[in-house]
């Protein structure tokens, strides 16, 4: 092995690249920005202002997002902890941008499953667990919000054993129930840890470490009690197994709550010591690329205008092999030609620093990479090819146009840049022409989304007239033609990728006409499609 190769492999596995996930309202934005409190590179939680007492979150950049309280686009954060250097990826929760966090976790080694204490597992996480599951992506599961009220702990594992099928294995354990909580049961030493949080949860809260004796005379029946629970999941074999985690069949179970970031330094040593290091990433072929090949990633994310004051264009790259350095010139695997690397950036939430190398785990900024789209493969050497990204059949369908037809050509330049970035898909037709735009979504939220950025980054104001289908299938040329004496029924090209998707209103106005026209094809979306 050459000493390049040696260091790729070295410094591969000091990377921990993971994304959280959870139902919207778990805490997962405030979670991230604990994790980089804790890891010190933030001095106060919060990095512009928020709601109420505490800051928000300094992976939630965009003016909506912090208006709102919610995260709508996902967010790269790198920092360094211990001797490992994590790539967190923050995601969005809420249902309507599921699209773009299933093309975050196809860029990660694995999953924080943030839990709500009062709520157990919700609809949005088992879509998201069920997401990893398919990925084989190993999770760790951190149950949030136990200075709160919430359900029994023992239930909450049960839930997680017979929902999801995945064995809890708790590291440590609540003193106390959600809501009157003491402390924590440290599972490795016996100890407890009792914490005392900052004022308004803006810095790492300061822990005491309490022997068993002491926990006792402190705490009574409450410590008891959590002893005794220990030791019924220790005689049901609920035991972390390295083998079973890194095969996502079981999952390490934390407690703590992240606003008061009691638990978390927990969470972030697990993550160094448990998660896993990048690995050989499969390719299109049928084999994969292994860590000390030459420079190989794939582009999992497109997002302009993240900064006012920077009003580009950002590819993300997730880096599979090889080591990267800026300046290099690589080849884009969709079209052959090569790609100069000289804006390469590291991001932090929307702060930046140019970035001189990468190793297999690390996520590259690329600047004004305007060739590059959602799951091209960039590379060195001989050709490689990762397998496409998800994309999500649209089940939602508005007309978008310029109120002032003085800013046309921002609009289009506008609706340009969000069908890049994957904010929505943009169909268009003759009929309607260049400046009525139909976006197609998987939840109604993107079109605010996508207005509210026409506005605000274009300066263009926008009308939306809601269309009435929910239904798109694939078809042809010949399917257009047929089709065009259907009433309630429009076949529309959608531009990402020139496919013609034919728009129902209903299942059974689609089954109707696929009766009356048996020849024409009509091909469901699929989750690649």
């Amino acid at each position: 092995m050459s000493v390049t190769s040696r260091e790729v492999v070295r410094e591969a596995a000091r990377r921990r690249t993971f994304a959280v996930i959870s139902h919207p309202d778990a805490g997962k934005s405030t979670l991230t920005e604990a994790l980089a409190l804790h890891a010190r590179v933030i001095g106060q939680a919060g990095a512009v202002h928020g709601k109420g007492e505490r800051r928000g979150t300094v992976s939630d950049w965009m003016a909506m997002e912090r208006d709102r309280g919610i995260s709508i686009t996902s967010a790269a954060l790198q920092f360094a902890y211990r001797d490992v250097v994590v790539n967190l990826l923050d995601t969005p929760g809420h249902a309507d941008f599921s699209e773009d966090t299933y093309r975050v976790l196809t860029a990660v080694d694995c999953a924080v499953m943030l839990l709500d204490a009062a709520k157990g597992l919700e609809p949005q996480t088992l879509k998201l667990f069920e997401v990893c599951r398919q990925r084989q992506i190993p999770v760790i599961t951190f149950i949030n919000k136990w200075d709160r009220p919430g359900q029994d702990a023992l239930a909450l594992l049960d839930e997680i054993e017979s929902r999801i099928q995945l064995t809890p294995t708790p590291l440590n354990w609540p003193v106390g129930v959600a809501g009157h909580f003491h402390g924590l049961v440290d599972r490795d030493t016996g100890g407890m840890i009792r914490f005392e949080r900052a004022p308004g949860g803006a810095g790492i809260a300061i822990e005491e470490h309490l022997d068993t004796a002491e926990a006792a005379r402190r705490y009574g029946g409450d410590w008891s009690g959590a002893i005794e629970e220990l030791e019924l999941l220790t005689l049901s074999g609920a035991e972390h197994d390295e083998e079973s985690f890194q095969a996502a069949r079981s999952t390490p179970v934390l407690f703590g709550a992240a606003v008061t970031n009691i638990g978390v330094r927990q969470l972030l040593d697990v993550l160094v010591e448990l998660a896993p290091a990048p690995a050989a990433r499969p390719t299109t072929d049928g084999g994969s690329r292994p860590l000390d090949s030459e420079f190989s990633g794939f582009v999992f994310k497109i997002q302009a205008n993240m900064d006012p004051s920077h009003r580009d264009q950002v590819a993300f790259v997730r880096v599979c092999s090889g080591r990267f350095t800026r300046g290099m010139i690589v080849t884009h695997g969709t079209t052959g030609r090569p790609f100069t690397t000289k804006y390469a950036q590291q991001i932090f939430g929307r702060d930046r620093d140019t970035l001189d190398e990468a190793y297999p785990g690390d996520v590259i900024g690329l600047v004004n990479a305007t060739a590059l789209g959602i799951g091209d493969t960039l590379h060195t050497g001989p050709k490689v090819r990762f397998p496409a990204l998800p994309a999500f059949p649209p089940e939602h369908f508005a007309v978008v146009r310029a109120v002032d037809s003085s800013t046309f050509k921002r609009f289009r330049r506008g609706i340009e840049q969000l069908d890049a970035e994957g904010v929505v898909q943009v169909l268009r037709s003759e009929l309607r022409g260049e400046q009525a735009p139909v976006l197609a979504a998987v939840g109604t939220m993107q079109f605010e989304v996508a207005t509210h950025r026409l506005a605000a980054e274009f300066g263009v104001r926008t009308t939306l007239d809601r269309l009435p289908y929910e239904f798109a299938v694939r078809t042809t040329l010949d399917g257009r033609d047929a089709l065009q004496s259907e009433a309630g029924v429009e076949v529309l090209r959608r531009t990402q990728d020139d496919a013609l998707l034919a728009l129902f209103p209903n299942p059974y106005r689609l089954r109707s006409v696929a009766a009356r026209h048996p020849g024409v094809p009509l091909e469901p979306l699929t989750g690649n499609s």
